[in-house]
C-alpha cells in the first residue's frame, strides 16, 4: 500500500477544494456519480468480499456482502431517488410582520467533506458517508483505516474508476497521517471509531472549527424482559452480537436479565452458536478476529474476568490464537470493575447480569455513559415505553439488534461519549450541506418606516409589538 506523506493532504484538499469552487455538481452529476459508484460496486462485490477477508485472515462472504455491499447499494438508492427533492428550496412563512418578503431554505454543498473510516466495516463506512457527501454536492477526501490495508487500495482503485482526482482522494497510512488528516480544515469531518480516538479527532479539527460528525462506540445494553422468550431473545442476541465476530459497533454489549432467568438464556446461547456454526474450525461463516493486538486485547479482558473469580463461559471449544479464532464466550455477573465492563468490547465476548427488576435495569444503564445503541426485548408495550422514557441512546431497535442502522429513514449517531452528529438518509444530507436562509424582499416594504425619527411611526411600532 503506497502511504500518503502527511505534507501531500494539504495539497490535495487544495485541489479538492479549487475544482469544487470552479464546477459545485449540480443535480445531475450528483445523481450521474451517485449511479456509477453504485454500478462499480455492485460489479466488484466478489473482488469486495475477498479483499476484507484477506484482511481479516478469515471473513464470512456472506457478512461481507450483507454488511459492506446491500447496506452501501441500498444507501445510494435513497439518496438517488430522494436527491431532486431535497435539493428544491424550500418555502417558509416569514409571519405577518414581514409581509410581504418571502422565505426560503436552500440545501447548500459545503466543499470538501473529510471521512475516516474505521476497519471493521471498510466499505460500508467509507462509501455511505461519501456517497452522501456526494449527494450534498461535495468532494471528498477519505482516509481508511491502516488495518485494512488492501481493502484501502480496493476503495483507491474504485473511486479512481468512478471520480475525477480532483473530486474524491483517498489518503493511505497510519496514526501519523490520520492525526494530520484530522487537522486539515475541512468544510465538514466525519469520523467513524472508538471513543478515545473520536476526543483527539475533536480536538484536532477545533482550531480550524471544522464541524464534525463522530460515530463513536461505547457499551450498547440489551435488556431482556420477563416476558419475552429466551429462545428467541438468544437468537436475535447471537446474530446482533456475532456477527462479523462481534467487531460491530452497535453490537450488544452486555445483557441484563432478570436473575431466574439467567441459565436459561446462557444455555439458549449455546444451542444458538452450535446451530449456527457448529464446529467453529470447519465454518465459513464465522468471522475472525482483524488482528493480533485486537485478539491479545480480547484475550486480556477474559484474564482479567477469571483472574477476579467470575465465571467464563466459552460456548465453542474451538480458540486458536494462530487463525486468530475467538469463540464466542459469556462472562457472568461481572462488576463494574471487570474490564470487560469498562471498556467497548468490539468482539465476541458478551457479558451478562442479573437484576431484580426492571427499574433496576434502567437505573444501571442510566448509571453510565450514554450508549450508540440500545436493545429491549419485551411484547409489552408499556415495559418498552418505559425503557425508552426512562433512557437515552444514539438509536433503538426494539426486539432485535443492530437493524436501525440500516434503515436509511432513521438518523445514526451517537449521543455524548457515544458520538454527535447523525447521518444516513436526509439527516446526512442535510448535515453535509448548509441550510441556508433567504429572506427576499420586494420593492416597497413594512420595514421601510423602521427608521428614525421613530416618534413619526410610533404608532405602526406599537401595532407590531402587540
Amino acid at each position: 500500500m503506497d502511504t500518503t506523506a502527511p505534507p501531500d493532504l494539504t495539497a490535495t484538499l487544495h485541489r479538492l477544494r479549487d475544482a469544487w469552487q470552479a464546477n459545485k455538481p449540480d443535480h445531475a452529476q450528483r445523481r450521474a456519480d451517485l449511479q456509477r459508484l453504485r454500478d462499480a460496486l455492485k460489479r466488484r462485490l466478489p473482488e469486495m468480499a475477498d479483499t476484507i477477508a484477506a484482511d481479516f485472515g478469515h471473513r464470512s462472504r456472506h457478512e461481507s456482502l450483507i454488511a459492506d455491499g446491500m447496506t452501501v447499494l441500498n444507501e445510494i438508492d435513497h439518496l438517488a431517488s430522494h436527491l431532486r427533492t431535497w435539493m428544491k428550496p424550500r418555502r417558509v412563512g416569514v409571519g405577518w410582520r414581514f409581509w410581504p418578503a418571502r422565505a426560503e431554505i436552500r440545501s447548500e454543498p459545503v466543499g470538501v467533506v473529510g471521512v475516516i473510516s474505521p476497519w471493521n466495516y471498510p466499505v460500508n463506512l467509507a462509501l455511505i458517508p461519501l456517497a452522501t457527501a456526494i449527494a450534498a454536492g461535495n468532494h471528498v477526501f477519505l482516509k481508511p483505516s491502516e488495518y485494512t490495508p488492501r481493502t484501502t487500495e480496493f476503495l483507491r482503485s474504485l473511486l479512481a474508476e468512478v471520480f475525477p482526482l480532483e473530486r474524491v482522494a483517498v489518503a493511505a497510512g497510519g496514526a501519523d497521517v490520520a492525526a494530520a488528516f484530522a487537522a486539515l480544515p475541512f468544510d465538514h469531518l466525519v469520523f467513524t471509531g472508538s471513543t478515545a480516538v473520536g476526543r483527539k479527532v475533536m480536538a484536532a479539527a477545533a482550531p480550524n472549527l471544522t464541524p464534525v460528525t463522530l460515530e463513536l462506540g461505547g457499551k450498547s445494553p440489551a435488556i431482556v424482559c420477563d416476558d419475552y422468550p429466551l429462545e428467541q431473545a438468544a437468537a436475535r442476541l447471537a446474530t446482533g452480537k456475532w456477527f462479523n465476530g462481534g467487531q460491530t459497533c452497535i453490537a450488544p454489549d452486555y445483557v441484563l436479565v432478570g436473575k431466574g432467568r439467567r441459565d436459561a438464556l446462557v444455555q439458549a446461547l449455546r444451542e444458538q452458536v452450535k446451530a449456527r456454526y457448529g464446529d467453529l474450525r470447519d465454518t465459513d461463516d464465522y468471522t475472525r478476529i482483524i488482528n493480533d493486538g485486537q485478539f491479545a486485547r480480547l484475550e486480556g479482558y477474559l484474564h482479567d474476568a477469571r483472574a477476579r473469580g467470575l465465571e467464563v463461559v466459552p460456548l465453542a471449544d474451538a480458540h486458536a490464537a494462530a487463525q486468530r479464532l475467538f469463540a464466542p464466550t459469556l462472562v457472568l455477573e461481572p462488576g463494574d470493575d471487570a474490564r470487560v465492563m469498562q471498556d467497548e468490547i468490539f468482539g465476541p465476548i458478551l457479558p451478562i447480569r442479573s437484576v431484580d427488576s426492571l427499574d433496576d435495569a434502567i437505573a444501571y444503564v442510566n448509571a453510565h455513559d450514554r450508549p450508540l445503541a440500545l436493545y429491549p426485548f419485551s411484547h409489552d408495550r408499556d415495559r418498552v415505553e418505559k425503557i425508552l422514557s426512562g433512557t437515552l441512546a444514539g438509536g433503538v431497535t426494539v426486539n432485535d439488534a443492530l437493524l436501525h442502522f440500516g434503515i436509511n429513514a432513521l438518523p445514526f449517531g451517537g449521543i455524548g461519549a457515544s458520538g454527535m452528529g447523525a447521518y444516513h438518509g436526509r439527516a446526512g444530507f442535510d448535515a453535509m450541506s448548509k441550510a441556508l436562509p433567504i429572506l427576499w424582499q420586494p420593492r416597497r416594504a413594512g420595514s421601510d418606516l423602521l427608521k428614525p425619527p421613530y416618534s413619526k411611526v410610533a404608532r405602526f411600532i406599537d401595532f407590531i409589538i402587540r
